[in-house]
């Protein structure tokens, strides 16, 4: 008989939901920064193990909102949460546990959803033991079906998570093909790959007013290369200057770092043509926020 779970991936941002994600499914699906706020919207992953499918859905990371989007953001992230047969709560060891985290965790225990806390970055931990106070607390207060250290960079509590979640998968049929790792259309795929360069490259100021969509992806006839045209949004005319760079070679940088991921993804040689516009505000207008299908409503 098969099963399948559906679980959603909450906490706050920067915690490693993406990266937790990436390393689950064994695909990058999802973009990965230092910088916070990085998902915007969700992202499915999708495993198949046996008779079991596991259906990972990556949300925004809990923040406090300062505009229109981060508002859009953070109903994702609550909504979603309540849509899922479980959470995996991801919490950065290495910090306190905030206020939100709090909240959040009180909401799910309170609403009777599955629970595993995933506690995250112990690489980063020289002492390990110095952990267990906060562990000992998630569990005496929120009660989860299960508290799984983890270091989702070195991909080390992985099984642990999946054996967990497996306690919890319920009899029903496949959603997804076995042999699926995302509903993500390719297009998104590539736009967001282009967004994780944006990401890594800038200054603090410039990448969360970005957004990116692809525009035209279609392979040639008569040659293994697939074209792709991108649109780089920004707020300013000087962000606009920063992203192109002098005499282009920020934007050329970009380019060429995300095509050597687009290549290794798609498996094919690739003819990536970037574009820069502004739209000056994006960020608190509706149609724009949608159109960018960053909203729920999209």
């Amino acid at each position: 008989m098969t099963k399948t779970i559906f679980l959603t991936l909450s906490g706050r941002t920067n915690a490693g939901k993406s990266t937790l994600l990436n390393a689950l499914i064994g695909e990058k699906i999802a973009s990965v920064s230092s910088k916070p706020q990085t998902t915007r919207t969700r992202i499915t992953g999708i495993l198949t193990k046996d008779e079991t499918q596991y259906v990972f859905i990556d949300t925004p990371g809990l923040h406090k909102p300062k505009n229109k989007l981060s508002t859009h953001m953070l109903k994702t992230a609550e909504s979603s949460a309540a849509d899922a047969d479980a959470v995996l709560y991801v919490i950065d060891c290495t910090k306190k546990l905030h206020e939100q985290d709090e909240a959040m965790l009180k909401t799910i225990r309170d609403k009777k959803i599955a629970c595993i806390i995933v506690v995250n970055k112990v690489d980063l931990l020289q002492d390990k033991s110095a952990m267990m106070p906060l562990l000992l607390r998630l569990n005496n207060e929120y009660n989860p079906h299960a508290i799984i250290p983890v270091s989702a960079y070195e991909k080390d509590g992985l099984e642990e998570i999946m054996a967990a979640a497996e306690e919890l998968a319920k009899p029903s049929v496949h959603f997804f093909p076995d042999d699926s790792f995302t509903d993500q259309p390719e297009r998104v795929l590539a736009a967001e790959m282009v967004r994780e360069k944006l990401l890594r490259l800038l200054n603090d100021e410039v990448p969360h007013g970005i957004a990116v969509t692809v525009e035209t992806m279609r392979e040639r006839d008569e040659k293994d290369i697939l074209d792709i045209s991108a649109v780089i949004y920004c707020e300013r005319d000087s962000h606009k200057g920063i992203i192109i760079g002098k005499q282009g070679s920020m934007l050329k940088k970009i380019a060429s770092s995300a095509r050597r991921d687009l290549e290794q993804f798609f498996e094919i040689q690739v003819n990536l043509q970037c574009f820069v516009k502004v739209k000056e505000g994006w960020r608190n207008k509706e149609g724009l926020i949608r159109s960018f299908g960053l909203s729920e409503e999209s």
